[in-house]
């Protein structure tokens, strides 16, 4: 999954029953890249070399959690919160266009998508591409 020269703090993989719940509760096709970051660690940290510098990924449970209890809905309507920056971002699959499926990181505090919206990676495979990599 991530090359052992990559910086990321591992934990144990998301259970089968973990991905297949949130994949059910998500109700769109999730990027394979994404669920099988998930079963390779269900949570972690690394850096990424484009801003915000850092990516927490949320295990699959907490992802679920967020999706039934609507959490981000009210304020970042169209995406998927799959972790944060540490720092006050949220980083996000943006499914306002389910074609392209950006990464994005949205500044928890603004609420004015337009404002918010930060493009990180163009696709998922994109994005998993800069996890465990510094700032050159």
């Amino acid at each position: 999954m991530l090359s052992k020269e990559r910086e990321w703090f591992k934990v144990d993989g998301a259970s089968s029953e973990a991905i297949e719940k949130l994949k059910a509760i998500c109700g769109i096709q999730l990027p394979t890249e994404y669920l099988d970051l998930l079963r390779y660690s269900n949570g972690g940290e690394g850096p990424i070399p484009v801003n915000p510098f850092n990516f927490c990924l949320d295990s699959a449970e907490t992802v679920t959690n967020n999706l039934t209890e609507k959490t981000f809905e009210e304020f970042f309507p169209g995406f998927l919160v799959i972790g944060g920056s540490g720092g006050g971002e949220l980083i996000a699959l943006d499914l306002r266009n389910l074609t392209k499926k950006q990464v994005v990181a949205l500044d928890a505090t603004n609420s004015d998508i337009d404002e918010s919206r930060m493009l990180i990676a163009e696709t998922f495979t994109d994005f998993l591409d800069l996890i465990g990599k510094e700032e050159a």
